[in-house]
């Protein structure tokens, strides 16, 4: 039985680590917070400052609290964090995709019909949808 306690202790972290853990991912909240407020950076410096304080964050996340370097034997935590990044990745950029053509097709002032003929004209269809709204007019033609 004390070989198995003394196992869960070499795999967590002792109370004092935890507190350490604690107050780094309070102080990285806090700097970005602060710096955000007071405009120590703008544009394009503040988003990389704020960015390398979030992995700056992640790491002690990791750390402190996951223990990610402290196991023995496979890394079976190391391989399900790195599954989970690809599939954060993977969310992350098919959102962003989504987005910019959603952003493509709805900012573009255009009627329906339009908005219909630049799509047929950008996917290279203009033959093929021509002759298909030909072939509709025609059989309406007939119809009536």
């Amino acid at each position: 039985m004390s070989h198995n306690n003394n196992q869960h202790h070499a795999t967590h972290g002792s109370y004092g680590s935890y507190v350490v853990g604690f107050i780094l991912s309070i102080v990285l909240t806090l700097v970005a917070y602060v710096a955000i407020v007071n405009d120590w950076f703008t544009g394009m410096g503040a988003l990389l400052f704020v960015t390398t304080l979030a992995v700056l964050q992640l790491f002690v996340q990791l750390l402190f609290f996951l223990h990610m370097g402290q196991e023995r034997g496979p890394r079976w935590n190391f391989m399900t964090f790195v599954f989970a990044g690809i599939v954060v990745f993977i969310v992350v950029i098919g959102s962003i995709w989504i987005m910019y053509n959603l952003d493509y097709n709805m900012t573009h002032k255009m009627t329906p019909e339009q908005l219909d003929q630049s799509i047929i004209e950008d996917e290279g269809l203009g033959e093929q949808g021509t002759s298909d709204h030909h072939h509709e007019e025609q059989t309406e033609h007939h119809n009536h």
